[in-house]
């Protein structure tokens, strides 16, 4: 079949094509101007709701102005005239043209509460969708003073937005989002390996410390072997057998982790040394673990927006169930950096080091303090 090319295919300066929430709000305006006392039908939506300045000056002087006499509105356009000296005055681009294509545009007035209600939707993904990108970019800059303070704070904020979603769009029967998720990041640098090889090494030569620290999961290391490992460790306490580098190496072997002709010398030097408190070195990796958490979440939300073919309710679900994964890292976070049980919590945890005054022994200090983690 021959290709037929688009008007604007090969035009750069041609303008986007505008969305079809666009062509819905030159209806719903166009309803408005023609029929202007359908205003007490819109519901649930303010001028910032629609997309463009213009379309938003038109609604605000709409609603600003009171309604004219239905009989004279047919007989001349004085309101019309007031609505486009008032609108101007936000947006100076308006004309009489473009009031009067509204009108033309516009299927049918009596339709205005389905337009509103088609906006809204629109105007709650756009809200989503800003809020998920300002959670990936805090969960993502390094360079914040409390970055998992922020880091969660916008999660809530997102979390703010998909309830008030839920509360304008109730729930029905229906499928999940039909987007794929975007995959995991990839691993983190050599920074994160480090610290998660001199947590499994101070553990080995400490495993007391082990039950104190039921809040890390294999899930948060940002390496299979690594997570592997802590699996060994983890199993090798509960069980009550002695830990040192030959049970752990005797262990990751029945684990699967020495497959592919590994290196078993590899693994006892990095189990080799013990640097500072494990405490410390867990709740780094924790700490990372919420970032790359939240980081994901965010990018989820966004894939969901992303699709048009998605539903306000698709979007509340594929939401809520992306801030789960979230949820469960930040309360195990919750736990490791609190010094008192959590409501709940059976864990044992004895923190001596958590005392007021006598703070966490951390690793060997031959640099300056890292801005990332707080003296306690």
């Amino acid at each position: 079949m021959p290709h037929t090319s688009d008007p604007d295919e090969d035009n750069l300066d041609a303008p986007p094509r505008p969305h079809p929430v666009f062509h819905v709000e030159q209806a719903l305006l166009g309803a408005l101007l023609l029929e202007p006392q359908r205003l007490r039908e819109v519901t649930g939506i303010a001028p910032d709701a629609f997309s463009t300045a213009a379309h938003r000056a038109l609604f605000a002087a709409i609603r600003s102005l009171p309604p004219p006499d239905p009989v004279e509105h047919t007989k001349n356009a004085k309101w019309l005239d007031t609505v486009l000296t008032t609108a101007r005055e936000e947006a100076r681009g308006l004309s009489a043209p473009y009031l009067h294509n509204l009108v033309q545009v516009c299927p049918l007035a009596r339709h205005a509460p389905a337009y509103a209600r088609m906006i809204e939707a629109e105007h709650c993904r756009r809200r989503l969708a800003a809020a998920a990108q300002r959670l990936t970019h805090t969960a993502t800059d390094s360079s914040l003073p409390q970055h998992i303070a922020a880091t969660l704070t916008e999660a809530d904020a997102v979390a703010t937005v998909v309830d008030d979603i839920a509360g304008r769009f109730p729930s029905h029967p229906g499928s999940l989002p039909r987007t794929a998720a975007p995959a995991q990041a990839p691993p983190l640098g050599e920074e994160a390996a480090d610290e998660e090889r001199l947590l499994l090494a101070t553990v080995t030569a400490q495993p007391s410390s082990i039950e104190q620290m039921r809040w890390l999961a294999p899930g948060d290391f940002t390496h299979p072997l690594h997570a592997g490992l802590w699996q060994c460790l983890t199993a090798l306490d509960r069980r009550g057998t002695p830990i040192d580098p030959m049970t752990v190496l005797w262990e990751a072997q029945h684990h699967g982790l020495l497959r592919h002709r590994a290196d078993p010398r590899e693994l006892l030097g990095l189990l080799a040394g013990s640097f500072g408190s494990p405490e410390h070195w867990a709740e780094r990796v924790v700490q990372r673990s919420v970032l790359t958490a939240a980081d994901h979440a965010g990018r989820t939300i966004e894939a969901f927006t992303d699709d048009a073919a998605s539903t306000p309710y698709q979007l509340v679900v594929g939401s809520r169930r992306a801030l789960a994964d979230l949820s469960a890292v930040r309360t195990r976070w919750r736990h490791a950096t609190s010094p008192f049980p959590q409501p709940g919590d059976r864990t044992p945890r004895a923190r001596a080091t958590r005392v007021a005054g006598v703070p966490r022994a951390g690793p060997p200090q031959t640099t300056a303090p890292s801005a990332t983690r707080s003296p306690r």
